[in-house]
């Protein structure tokens, strides 16, 4: 590996390459991340260019060496570890806007342009990428998990935005997977084929990526219920309604209460009560008739407390104790404790049996347990704190993961929503797609990297 890292070294330039030992460890290891292993890359390599990357992946090819792309560092399933150690792949300085095409309504963009910065750029067209992710995500690891985010109600997941891919496969080649047309029937759909394939089978230099209208006008309510079970039967009769929100958000009421252990949220302190958050987007004619009908089912599904933005501060206010619930309770995590938190997806009908199961396994527990998540596309989140260096507490967060995943697989679910497979979730993938269509996963990892270098022991085990 060494010699490797040197024979890159001597290609892209000294300043191309860090064995740091702070560099490893920030490009290995996260906090809000349970999925974790022991062993570390021996170096950071940084490209900027697709010519770069494909001679990195031709050295790393002839000496054998994994490769480990890294994005933003956001994902939570260990989907950037190295367990089999090899070299991290840093896209953050490939960060360029490459074309903009106002008319056609896309962009071609590197994968280190953070999804904030692109759509601050690009305001003033009236375009945007509706995505909604971690703030630090950057679109490279975006299309790698198919991730969503808040607004996938409305807008879809990455896989939705996404019309051509720039792939360096594991020998160094490159490949573009379609051209420009926002359609197209010819070949194999090898959009789909990368996106979601967190870096196993190629990485990932140039994105064209499909921008929406900026909604005319956009406005945030919330409202507090009894239960967890009352607010997400409440969604779903909102779904059923065809009422266009763009974002329905829970929060229990152990997160608003981490909120305002955290100072609050928006100038605020809220309610310690399940909490759902909404998100709409229209017309300045079609939102106050969407809030109205969404707080006639609310008032009707035992909700109070009912209240809407009339100013886009209030709008931003509103929106805080979502946006901050991560860090909120990151900042309360005691010394020492680690955040367990992962997600799976379950159909709309089946969300409210298995968020009330799930809470009451994990509450039973005796440790700091939350639910969050974006339910109104029957997806769930669950964060669970405790020590790494207790036994039982740590068996006891494993068996609580295995029984929500198990749940959700046998109500016809999925056992990642928008985190994908990593490190983590491997073996809860065999359980939900079973070893006939891991087999053809195989099939498929093997050719294009047959020496399993890219990204190898995520998603399934080489």
């Amino acid at each position: 590996m060494l010699k490797g890292v040197q024979a890159i070294s001597d290609a892209l330039g000294p300043d191309s390459v860090t064995t740091d030992t702070d560099d490893i460890e920030s490009h290995s290891y996260s906090e809000v991340s349970t999925s974790q292993c022991a062993a570390r890359p021996v170096a950071v390599v940084t490209p900027k260019t697709t010519d770069e990357v494909s001679v990195i992946a031709r050295i790393c090819s002839e000496y054998k060496i994994p490769m480990i792309p890294f994005a933003g560092g956001s994902s939570v399933e260990g989907n950037f570890t190295a367990p089999y150690s090899g070299i991290s792949v840093d896209f953050s300085q490939m960060n360029q806007i490459i074309a903009f095409h106002k008319d056609d309504m896309d962009v071609v963009v590197q994968p280190g342009v953070n999804w904030m910065d692109l759509n601050d750029k690009i305001k003033e067209s009236g375009l945007f990428l509706p995505l909604d992710p971690s703030p630090t995500a950057l679109v490279g690891g975006m299309v790698a998990t198919n991730c969503s985010g808040t607004n996938a109600v409305r807008y879809g997941t990455m896989k939705d935005w996404v019309i051509n891919l720039t792939v360096v496969l594991a020998d160094g080649s490159v490949i573009k997977t379609r051209r420009r047309p926002r359609k197209t029937s010819a070949g194999y759909n090898l959009n789909a084929l990368f996106t979601g394939s967190e870096g196993t089978l190629g990485m990932i230099t140039e994105i064209t990526l499909k921008l929406a209208p900026i909604p005319e006008a956009l406005s945030v309510a919330v409202a507090t219920f009894p239960s967890v079970k009352d607010a997400v039967a409440c969604t779903t009769k909102i779904m059923r309604q065809g009422i266009p929100v763009a974002a329905v958000e829970l929060m229990d009421e152990v997160q608003m209460s981490v909120i305002n252990r955290n100072g609050g949220a928006g100038g605020r302190n809220w309610e310690e009560k399940p909490t759902l958050l909404f998100k709409f987007s229209g017309s300045d004619q079609s939102i106050p008739t969407d809030i109205e009908r969404v707080e006639k089912i609310i008032s009707q599904g035992g909700g109070s407390s009912f209240e809407f933005a009339k100013t886009e501060q209030e709008m931003h206010n509103l929106w805080a104790a979502r946006k901050e619930a991560i860090w909120a309770m990151s900042a309360q995590r005691p010394e020492g404790t680690r955040l367990w938190s992962t997600d799976v997806a379950v159909p709309l009908s089946s969300l409210p049996e298995i968020i009330e199961l799930s809470k009451k396994e994990s509450s039973a527990l005796g440790l700091f347990s939350s639910v969050l998540g974006h339910v109104g596309d029957g997806n769930f989140h669950q964060a669970v704190m405790y020590n790494p260096d207790d036994l039982s507490e740590t068996l006891g967060v494993q068996e609580c993961v295995r029984r929500m995943v198990h749940r959700a697989v046998e109500m016809d679910g999925t056992v990642s929503g928008e985190h994908g497979i990593g490190l983590g979730k491997k073996e809860c993938l065999v359980e939900e797609l079973g070893p006939e269509t891991i087999a053809v996963m195989r099939t498929l990892k093997r050719s294009l990297d047959p020496h399993f270098l890219m990204n190898p022991g995520k998603v399934f085990q080489p």
